[in-house]
């Protein structure tokens, strides 16, 4: 079983070019609470890091899934289930390109992380997110891959957020719910133990996760391997799909019954 997490403020489209090449293999592909989701959360939810790592194991116990292959892009997050002694049910890891060790949010996020803690700057940020400067210049999103994401594909990321004043809510309580720098790197130190195999897939070309993150997770997991992926940035999912499946496929190990 391999589940297939996405990005920051992404749902489950980050993967729909590397899908048609897992055929064979059983997919989950979760929305999750970072923005894109189209139903805002009950008050109060833990939408933090450890929050959302939280929600993402009970979402597998829910599932009553096992022996998981748990994949992140763009966002690390779910790395933490780790740090949360919550990672009874996934079998392997592959870090693709993510947030990692104190990375958390970007620099070039961290202007937007903190629109969100201004009054109104949610709302602001969900407006400028229409915009082809955010969407596609090389201080927005388009600095994130080569290859130009269709605006349709963005409008469904960015829309739920924008017409939904309970989303925009929770995007806020999530951009603002980075720990401290000390926590992150507790956290992220906990991957040492995770004694599983672990494949981590770096882009080559990245202006957002440092290569040096991806050959020192590499090194922290004990069963850790690490592949560079060349023609790309940030979103492998967009700019080397067919090359990220096959990564998925020899590590998975071929179709499942």
């Amino acid at each position: 079983m391999v589940v297939l997490t996405h990005g920051f403020p992404m749902d489950h489209r980050q993967w729909r070019l590397v899908l048609p090449d897992l055929d064979g293999l059983r997919c989950v592909l979760p929305t999750l609470p970072l923005g894109a989701h189209r139903h805002a959360m009950r008050p109060g939810t833990d939408l933090t890091q450890a929050g959302q790592a939280r929600i993402l194991a009970d979402f597998l116990d829910a599932l009553d899934l096992h022996e998981v292959t748990l994949v992140m892009s763009d966002w690390g997050g779910p790395a933490f289930v780790v740090a949360q002694d919550r990672a009874e049910r996934v079998a392997r890891m592959v870090m693709v390109s993510c947030e990692a060790f104190d990375n958390f949010p970007p620099p070039p996020a961290r202007p937007a992380a903190l629109l969100c803690r201004a009054p109104g700057g949610t709302w602001l940020l969900t407006q400028l997110m229409r915009t082809s400067l955010l969407r596609h210049g090389r201080h927005g999103y388009g600095s994130m891959s080569h290859a130009r994401v269709p605006d349709e594909v963005m409008d469904a990321w960015f829309e739920p957020a924008r017409r939904d004043p309970l989303v925009r809510r929770d995007l806020r309580a999530f951009a603002t719910g980075t720990p401290r720098r000390s926590t992150l790197l507790q956290w992220s130190a906990r991957l040492a133990d995770f004694d599983r195999p672990a494949l981590v897939v770096w882009a080559a070309d990245d202006t957002m996760m440092p290569l040096a993150h991806g050959r020192r997770l590499a090194e922290l997991l004990p069963q850790g391997r690490y592949v560079e992926v060349a023609d790309s940035r940030t979103l492998v999912t967009e700019d080397q799909p067919e090359v990220l499946a096959r990564l998925i496929r020899d590590f998975v190990g071929g179709p499942e019954d």
